[in-house]
């Protein structure tokens, strides 16, 4: 496999405090990587930085061997790199149907000249984008909310609806931001198989950041390891759980 993500000597600091600090990771084509790391570690302020969110100080960072360097987001999302967040990010007044449909860009009913001049050509895009919705809504396992107000959806339910957004445009690389956390079991179990079936029937790439360790044991390899804006350490979970550094950064030089 070859790295579609390289991070290369990334700085980052905010006044003096240095967040990351000369942080070079690679996500290969394929992958399912994950991103762990004590609290202050740099996880979300690396992860900002690769989606666009956020200027690097110095450093690189490439897309399948594209220089994006400070890209900002609206870019990336053309280029095929997009991202989930922590906190869901609904269109709430819209159905969960709706908040699919928004997510293709250059729809032919944005533009004011087809609007008027070109009523079926917007109608029959229209229909494409919906029926294609449909089907990631089937995908997702929201059908029996398709019409519910997306404000109305549990949080789990939304952290689907924000997964199956992703496939409403040409993703290439999802960055996925605590997709876990305020899910309950059952719908985090359908949150990890939608994620497995996306890579393994579709070729997503995925970079995770996650607190749930059972997760990342499921679905992630390799582990990538951060602490103090640096890499401390990459390879299995199995490695990873074993390592001494790792329990240390964790819990403390009295567990190690």
């Amino acid at each position: 496999m070859t790295a579609i993500i390289d991070v290369r000597h990334v700085h980052k600091a905010f006044g003096g405090l240095k967040v990351i600090n000369d942080c070079s990771i690679q996500v290969e084509r394929g992958s399912i990587t994950g991103l762990i790391g004590p609290n202050g570690a740099g996880k979300s302020t690396l992860f900002n930085i690769i989606a666009g969110a956020l200027p690097l100080d110095s450093g690189q960072v490439l897309l399948d061997g594209e220089d994006i360097t400070n890209h900002p987001a609206n870019e990336l999302f053309h280029k095929g790199l997009l991202r989930t967040f922590q906190i869901a990010h609904e269109f709430s007044q819209l159905t969960a149907l709706e908040n699919l449909m928004m997510v293709p860009p250059d729809q032919a009913g944005e533009g004011l000249f087809s609007t008027w001049f070109k009523p079926s050509l917007v109608r029959s895009r229209e229909r494409e984008v919906r029926q294609r919705a449909l089907e990631v809504i089937d995908f997702i396992g929201l059908h029996h909310v398709r019409n519910e107000l997306a404000g109305n959806l549990s949080g789990g339910q939304k952290k689907l609806l924000e997964l199956g957004r992703t496939m409403m445009t040409d993703a290439r690389v999802v960055l996925l931001d605590e997709i876990a956390a305020g899910v309950n079991r059952t719908l985090l179990g359908d949150l990890v198989s939608n994620i497995e079936r996306l890579n393994r029937e579709m070729g997503y790439t995925f970079l995770v950041i996650e607190h749930d360790m059972d997760m990342i044991a499921r679905l992630c390899d390799p582990v990538i390891v951060l602490a103090q804006g640096s890499v401390m350490v990459e390879g299995t979970i199995e490695e990873i759980q074993n390592n001494p550094q790792v329990i240390e950064a964790y819990f403390g030089s009295n567990v190690a």
